[in-house]
């Protein structure tokens, strides 16, 4: 028994068959001239006009030369062409303006010869299309006629017989009609709300004239939009007829100004198609296998991390804080309804613990929740226990979830107390100054009261709570660094810290190695804020000299003049004063001319006339210290925070 092909393998014989039959049978391309005719000089593919050879161009866009004129012909009459535009592209709809061969150019009474409908000339098969009001959404494309019972007095309503000789314009109504409707001209997108009662639409010209469409035409508008006539569309590519051929017209390499047009076959495009095809396979194939990879990737640097993070934890099982689950987060916080703020490193809500101590708890947002940030902190503040650092309750670690549980501080940050201006959250000096002295305690044991130095890299007013009693707590250890008590110079892969804040090394290696002076820095600038009560850049004040307020008051201090501050006693002017003279000394540009934390708290222990004026803390300034540096503090002190003032770190 003969063997029977398989029903597609046959059909797809017999098309490539046919497909053969037709690439050779078709004709040797031909070189197509450009056409003129009149004022028309670009007619191309897909336009040809009638007298052209048959495979130039495309035969449904046939146009004529009549006396030196473009002919289109439409069933609705004949129309003159005004001009074809290509600027669409092959593989998009061409574009040509034609106007009625009946309306005459300078009779402006003639009879209004409009568009033709489109139940007429624009069915399914037709090559041509109208442009429509969608197409240009700046254009109003045209004018209404509409027949009123009633004369309208309305601005927007052009009487036609002031435009056109009614009786030739009415000769197709009744004579009843005639008498009884008074007619309308109406510019631009009409609705129903423009249309008047008691009128009615008759008919619609289209016009893709450029001009006036603000409802207030005149006579020789109306004219003008009928003699620029309107656009219709064309479709956008022709075919030969042939089953799987394509028509293809392109520019002739010789010479521009030809066309090269040809009917191509499937199989004449194999090379073409199989090119194509291996993009598509490239396209369909690569781009799954490059996002499996970076799936890939992503879980791989994540579990690394979770896995770093667990680590850890196994590693310092003798940390203070409890390990909480993220349900028990849940369950602290009431779902996380209670919000107490939100900053760079996470959400912050309000929590109870079972024993009903309230708590801060942290969500680390996912953009900032790394494994090294979140080490940091527990790995610092979970192995230390200061009056002036917040104490670390606990944390959660679920994936990608994590948490810290610090102790709830009621009076929020310091931030708000050193600017705002509300009444109630004022402090007096005597209450700041005792802050500044305990967050410089909290520093001063950070970097020589643990086993480890460690380096805060963010002091700034955000990130100092204040407790019922306010009682200063240094917070946010998202960016501090563990090291060796005995290194004087330490290294950092990033610049961190807040703008403002950060001190000057992190910027210019040139000024000395970044240590522990890098947070003595971020005090003073914080210290100056405190004792002026604003920002130390405010470009919003009357006076140029105090928009930086470091350079400003060192001027003042240096010409003897007494600090202008609002509200205060001489005794908080005293107190002022020094915590200015202190900070000066912290903002020092080079970081071996500043004190250490030990040696600040000492000076603000100290008295105010023990104090000396440092050198002008600022790049502009060469100076440095004429006298030993020590002596920036002329009194021996007993305290404890006793001042070596040998030397400087």
């Amino acid at each position: 028994m003969a063997r029977r092909i398989p029903f597609p393998a046959g059909l797809m014989a017999i098309i490539v068959l046919v497909l053969v039959h037709q690439a050779c049978s078709v004709k040797i391309p031909h070189h197509c001239p450009i056409s003129s005719c009149g004022g028309i000089h670009n007619i191309k593919y897909p336009f040809r006009l009638i007298d052209d050879p048959p495979n130039c161009g495309d035969q449904r866009y046939n146009l004529s030369c009549e006396n030196n004129q473009t002919v289109l012909y439409l069933s609705a009459g004949k129309y003159n062409v005004q001009e074809i535009y290509y600027e669409g592209g092959y593989y998009h709809p061409y574009r040509v303006r034609v106007v009625d061969s009946r309306i005459p150019k300078n009779n402006y009474s003639s009879t209004p010869h409009c568009s033709p409908t489109f139940g007429n000339d624009f069915r399914a098969w037709n090559p041509y299309k109208p442009l429509t009001e969608s197409y240009y959404s700046s254009n109003e494309n045209g004018f209404v006629f509409v027949s009123c019972e009633k004369p309208m007095n309305s601005p927007f309503y052009l009487n036609s017989s002031t435009c056109f000789d009614d009786e030739a314009y009415s000769s197709n109504s009744s004579s009843s009609h005639s008498e009884r409707f008074r007619r309308y001209i109406l510019s631009g997108q009409m609705n129903a709300s423009v249309l008047k009662e008691l009128c009615q639409v008759e008919h619609r010209c289209f016009s893709s004239w450029p001009g006036n469409y603000d409802n207030h035409i005149s006579c020789t508008d109306v004219h003008n939009m009928l003699l620029y006539g309107f656009e219709l569309l064309s479709s956008s590519v022709g075919y030969c007829g042939i089953l799987g051929s394509l028509l293809v017209c392109s520019p002739d390499q010789a010479n521009n100004q030809v066309y090269s047009c040809r009917c191509t076959s499937w199989i004449a495009s194999l090379p073409t198609l199989a090119i194509g095809a291996q993009f598509a396979v490239k396209i369909v194939f690569g781009i799954p296998c490059v996002i499996v990879l970076l799936i890939y990737k992503w879980r791989r640097r994540h579990f690394s991390m979770y896995d770093a993070i667990e680590e850890f934890l196994q590693s310092h099982n003798n940390l203070r804080p409890i390990r909480y689950s993220y349900k028990e987060i849940k369950k602290m916080t009431n779902n996380f309804k209670d919000k107490l703020g939100e900053g760079g490193y996470g959400t912050v809500f309000k929590g109870t613990l079972r024993s009903g101590q309230l708590v801060a708890i942290k969500i680390l947002g996912k953009a900032k929740a790394n494994g090294q940030e979140f080490i940091s902190e527990v790995a610092t503040i979970g192995r230390i226990h200061h009056v002036n650092i917040v104490q670390l309750v606990g944390f959660c670690v679920k994936g990608a979830e994590r948490a810290l549980v610090y102790e709830f501080m009621p009076k929020g940050s310091l931030n708000k107390y050193i600017f705002s201006q509300k009444e109630g959250i004022f402090l007096s000096s005597e209450k700041l100054y005792d802050i500044a002295l305990g967050v410089a305690r909290g520093i001063e044991y950070l970097h020589r009261g643990c086993d480890m130095q460690i380096l805060h890299f963010d002091i700034k007013p955000h990130n100092i709570l204040l407790d019922d009693n306010f009682t200063p707590k240094v917070s946010d250890f998202g960016l501090a660094r563990l090291y060796a008590v005995n290194d004087s110079i330490v290294s950092l892969t990033a610049v961190r810290g807040t703008l403002g804040y950060m001190a000057p090394e992190l910027f210019y290696k040139n000024i000395g190695g970044l240590s522990y002076k890098a947070d003595v820095y971020s005090f003073g600038m914080m210290l100056m804020e405190m004792a002026g009560r604003r920002k130390n850049v405010n470009v919003s004040i009357d006076h140029s000299s105090q928009v930086y307020f470091p350079t400003w008051v060192y001027d003042q201090l240096q010409d003897g003049k007494d600090i202008e501050i609002d509200n205060v006693t001489e005794e908080e002017k005293d107190i002022c004063k020094k915590m200015i003279i202190v900070a000066l000394w912290c903002i020092q540009m080079k970081p071996s001319y500043r004190p250490s934390m030990h040696e600040v708290v000492g000076m603000l222990e100290g008295e105010l006339e023990c104090l000396q004026m440092p050198p002008k803390p600022f790049i502009s300034s060469p100076e440095r210290p004429t006298e030993d540096v020590g002596d920036r503090s002329a009194c021996s002190s007993t305290t404890s925070g006793e001042l070596n003032m040998e030397t400087i770190n």
